[in-house]
């Protein structure tokens, strides 16, 4: 029991048993809890007192038999009773998250999880920028390539399931540490890792670490807040995530192009700029690593299991903290007693039973499809997979249809050769764009330059000599060389097309595939793209931070899908790559409220016992919709503007209907 100089009023001083996970009446509890004690006991007024050890062993006995009196009762009766009392737990918890008041923890810990939230929108975007340069620099085939992003991707899907399930068992804080020290560790490692399949594999791991930041994240700071606070500062956190992809995307255009920040080890070890860039996005998740272990564990969580001494400290840090931060350090916390759920024999079974973790957190996420949050799980799902596939799906189609009009104005103007002769000629220069057919090079040195798209068809090179060459998208189809000298090229069989190589010789041939990003334009404007599509997010942010407790979750989540979906039509009319980026804006700019909604009903809905599951399969079908949206809408670039459009309004539209049909969770405590 606790012992204060003030009591809170009748509500905290209800007796609600001993605190030893027992099942005692409430009478039993509290003279259990207090006699017993004689007056040479000193207790301090104004000191938390904790459970007397020899009420907890008295109480052991009378829990058993309580227990099995339970066992007769009837188990819908039972289940009622530990319902009522969950909703009076909540509703002292709401009154207690009210006096310990909205200040410098909540702060602190905003900054805290913004990190790690921070670190899921950088290692979602670092997949987009960083797979070029990975393939390329390591030789990946055709046939390879894409398995990083969709490899990615299923680690996130998998971690996301995984570590929200173990939140919910072993705890936020500690779960979030831990998956985010691996995310962190992994994303480093892999920026060493020269050989493909290693870097896989780091990138996997990675994936699933940071997969389990989003569940925990929501779950772990809407516990701190109270109810007039929650959909408002829940969605200012929802902002992370934008400037972590601002920063990708920020790092991206400063760094990958910059072919000049690397460097070798002999020609087995290369560290280009993209592995530079690899390093700088697993700063933020460093950075909340270190922060995280300067916070405690989320109070309602420890209530959830039973740790009432632990969550009546951290509530008491709560409230001393802000009140420090006020002025008011002489404030009392004036709690003296939080409700004890009854526990039904089932849910006594399920927390003693000796089955490994892996099969309570599929308990806990089959409990997701029972009465009462089956439905909401449901349309939360189709929401959510939904909402994924049309903003993933949309998001891979805009910049490759913008690289695709590209491709076709760059193709448009080629320069094309014909039945030419050169003879005795150096070329020290680089040759761009062009088509050599039914060539002939005799005695011509190409010396120090580079080939940057160009092919040679149906062409001979007699005594020629190459020397320092690099070929960037270039080939030799059907071509012929006579005696001819290769020192210091990367030209192999991969770009020896069909081609016969008679009496030639190649000196000290470049190993790996050679990169550059000099004066590469496209580079640089993908990353653009993605910058000036990030910042198109910021006000819908901003809107959806101040409206989100006038104008509700649901209304926001349905309308702002709705209106995607709607937006979309506009694409008829991007010809250009200007038109596009700016439908490409419109359509964050108005999606971004449906994320922040969707996150707040989601993890309002669910109770504190399965709440990082349930948000955590519905954020591992948002991950399994990602890879089915960047599959299907990549497929269709170049193809037809009319299946994309129709599909991504469709699914948004549907969407946005069903979200509109959610429980309103507005005005409800967490429970």
């Amino acid at each position: 029991m606790y012992f204060y100089r003030y009591r809170y009023d009748d509500y905290y001083s209800q007796p609600d048993g001993n605190y030893t996970g027992d099942h005692a009446d409430d009478e039993e509890g509290s003279s259990d809890a207090t006699e017993g004690h004689d007056e040479e006991d000193e207790i301090y007024e104004g000191e938390y007192q904790g459970i007397p050890s020899d009420a907890k062993t008295r109480d052991e006995p009378m829990a058993l038999g309580q227990l099995l009196a339970d066992g007769l009762k009837d188990r819908r009766e039972l289940e009622i009773e530990r319902q009522a009392d969950e909703e009076e737990l909540a509703q002292q918890y709401e009154l207690i998250i009210q006096e310990c008041g909205h200040g410098r923890f909540q702060w602190q810990l905003f900054f805290t999880l913004g990190l790690a939230l921070m670190s899921d929108g950088v290692e979602v975007f670092v997949v987009g920028f960083v797979l070029p340069s990975a393939e390329t620099d390591m030789c990946v085939p055709d046939s390879s390539s894409g398995w990083l992003g969709s490899i990615v991707y299923l680690g996130m899907m998998v971690g996301a399931f995984f570590w929200g399930g173990m939140a919910d068992k072993v705890g936020r804080r500690q779960c979030l540490l831990i998956c985010m020290s691996m995310n962190g560790f992994f994303a480093f490692l892999s920026s060493f890792m020269q050989g493909y399949g290693f870097f896989l594999f780091c990138r996997m791991i990675a994936g699933f670490g940071i997969g389990g930041a989003v569940p925990i994240v929501f779950s772990y700071f809407a516990e701190v807040l109270s109810r007039e606070k929650r959909g408002e500062h829940l969605s200012w956190l929802c902002m992370f995530w934008m400037i972590g992809e601002i920063y990708a995307s920020a790092m991206a255009w400063a760094i990958i192009p910059h072919y000049g920040w690397s460097f070798s080890m002999g020609s087995a070890y290369q560290f280009h700029s993209w592995r530079v860039f690899v390093v700088v996005c697993a700063l933020p998740c460093v950075c909340a690593v270190v922060a995280l272990t300067f916070m405690p564990e989320s109070p309602r969580f420890y209530l959830e299991v039973g740790k009432h001494d632990e969550a009546w400290m951290i509530l008491k840090q709560i409230h001393d903290t802000n009140m420090r931060a006020r002025g008011q350090p002489e404030k009392v916390f004036t709690v003296n007693r939080i409700k004890i759920p009854k526990q039904s024999d089932d849910f006594v079974e399920m927390q003693t039973e000796s089955g490994n973790l892996f099969s309570k957190i599929w308990l806990t996420f089959l409990k997701c499809f029972d009465y009462p949050v089956k439905d909401s799980t449901v349309k939360l799902a189709i929401v959510w997979l939904t909402l994924s596939f049309g903003y993933y799906g949309l998001s891979v189609w805009f910049p490759d249809v913008i690289k695709h009009l590209q491709a076709n104005e760059y193709a448009s103007k080629v320069q094309r050769h014909n039945n030419e002769r050169i003879e005795d000629f150096t070329f020290n220069f680089t040759l761009e764009n062009q088509i050599h057919t039914n060539s002939l090079f005799i005695n011509d040195r190409f010396i120090s330059m580079k080939f940057k798209s160009v092919t040679f068809i149906n062409s001979t090179f007699q005594s020629c000599f190459f020397e320092d060459v690099t070929s960037v998208g270039s080939f030799f189809r059907n071509c012929t060389f006579i005696e001819a000298v290769f020192y210091n090229t990367d030209i192999d069989d991969s770009k020896l097309i069909n081609t016969d190589v008679v009496n030639s010789t190649f000196y000290h041939n470049k190993t790996g595939c050679q990169m550059t990003f000099e004066d590469d334009y496209s580079a640089y404007w993908v990353y653009f793209v993605n910058f000036l599509g990030t910042l198109a997010v910021l006000p819908g942010n901003i809107v959806s931070a101040l409206l989100m407790d006038k104008i509700g979750r649901l209304s926001m989540l349905g309308f702002s899908m709705i209106l995607s979906g709607i937006s979309c039509f506009f694409l008829w009319f991007g010809t250009s790559e200007s038109m596009m980026l700016g439908m490409l804006c419109l359509y964050n700019g108005l999606s971004i409220s449906a994320w922040n909604s969707l996150d707040v009903v989601t993890v309002e809905l669910y109770p504190t016992d399965r709440r990082g599951t349930g948000f955590g399969f519905c954020n591992a079908l948002c991950k399994l919709a990602a890879v089915m949206g960047n599959l299907i809408f990549g497929s269709l670039v170049g193809i037809s503007k009319a299946i994309p459009i129709l599909l991504a309004s469709s699914v948004l539209v549907g969407g946005g209907l069903v979200g509109l049909r959610l429980p309103d969770t507005r005005s409800n405590v967490l429970m």
